[in-house]
Parts: C-alpha cells; structure tokens; sequence
C-alpha cells in the first residue's frame, strides 16, 4: 500500500457547523507589523500640508497688507482714489492697511483724496523727473494738491512745502490750470518735490459731490506728463 504524504492529511476539507448565534461574526484579521507605522509615516505629510496651508495664508494676508492697496478703488486715469475708506462700508483688509500704516482716510463727510504713483505713460514717478500736471479737477469747495514720498510722507523741499490749494493755482479763461512739479523753482504755478524715498501726487478734494455718489463713474482728472530729469 503506497505511503500517502503527510501534507495531504493536512489539507483535509474540514466540516462547517451553522451556528445562528456566531455566523455573523468573521474571524480578526491578521495584521502585518508595518501597518503600526502607519499613523506616524502620514504624520509627515499631514504635517507639510500644515506647513504650506498656514504658510500660504499668512504669506497671502501678509501681501495683502504690505504690498497691496485698499479694495474698491475708483480709477480715472492714473488717479486712484478709495470712496469706501474710512466708512462703515470698508473692507477688513482696507481697514487693517489704514491701521498698520497709521493713516487717517478721509471722511465721506469731508472728501475724496486720490494718488497718483506713475505718469500718463505708466513710469513710476520719480522726484529728480520734471512733471506738468494739467486740466481739471473734479468740483470741490477746496482741493490742494501735495508731493509725498511712498509712504505717503510730506518731502522735505528746499521751498519749505510740498502743496498747492485750489486757492494759489492760476488758471485760464476756461478754468484749466498747468503745475510744474520740480524740485527747482518755476514760474506760474510751482509744485516743490525732494529728494529720494519716490514720488506721489496726493490730490484732496474735500466738499466734493464725488462723496455722494455724483459724478463718480468717470471724474475729470488732470493730466501728468514726464519731462526731463536729471
């Protein structure tokens, strides 16, 4: 009679037995030691995922503060201005810049300022650059017209100021009017720049229609135009 192999009786078929009780239940899976690393092998990019959210949202809000301007700008020409600034209406972002720069917006009540930072060809203005600023401004019971640095600073000029009023500049026959800003004196109507740290017209108008909404889709602006430098 031929041996038959061990290796057969172990795989016999084994009977199976109902039980209503125990049938549902399923036997406790095996499992493999690699899979106690688990928690801490997705630990790590959890982690990078953490460190690019956060570093992405402050990075954003930290852009959005220094190197932006307020939202809701109202644009004629080169002149950008901020009607919602200062108001209830404002935007957190437009509040927390005029907080960490410690500016004070204008009231509605007061008026309207615009700034001009580049020409009417798109060059970034420049103080030791001669600048023509001609045309009309929006009405307003007053404006003055002043020449600041990048942070919005007074610049220190030989005159002694950086301003002109509505009530010192010459104008023609029809009401237009042409300002040099240089940092030598001009005849007519001169505007004193200095020296270094950039260049902005800053342009108030206070007791304007412009606060109420009239006239605010396209304001007359005046005209920058670039002449020699030095």
């Amino acid at each position: 009679m031929p041996k038959m192999p061990s290796l057969a009786l172990l795989k016999q078929p084994q009977p199976t037995y109902y039980d209503p009780e125990t049938s549902w239940q399923k036997p406790w899976p095996r499992v493999s030691r690699l899979l106690f690393k688990a928690p801490f092998i997705s630990f790590g990019p959890f982690l990078l995922f953490l460190m690019i959210a956060v570093g992405i949202g402050v990075g954003s809000a930290y852009m959005a503060l220094t190197k932006s301007s307020p939202f809701e700008a109202l644009q004629s020409g080169v002149w950008v201005a901020h009607p919602k600034a200062g108001t209830d209406q404002a935007d957190p972002y437009s509040a927390a810049i005029f907080a960490r720069t410690l500016r004070i917006p204008m009231g509605s009540g007061e008026g309207l300022a615009f700034y001009a930072v580049v020409d009417d060809r798109g060059q970034l203005l420049d103080p030791s650059c001669t600048y023509t600023i001609s045309g009309k401004t929006p009405p307003a019971r007053l404006w003055t017209l002043t020449a600041v640095d990048q942070q919005l600073e007074l610049l220190a000029t030989d005159a002694g100021r950086s301003y002109l009023t509505s009530e010192d500049v010459l104008r023609s026959s029809d009401g237009r009017f042409e300002i040099v800003a240089s940092r030598k004196a001009r005849p007519g109507n001169w505007l004193p720049t200095g020296l270094g740290g950039g260049l902005v017209f800053a342009l108030r108008l206070y007791d304007t229609p412009l606060t109420t909404g009239a006239g605010i889709a396209d304001p007359v602006m005046p005209s920058i135009i670039r002449g020699d430098c030095q």
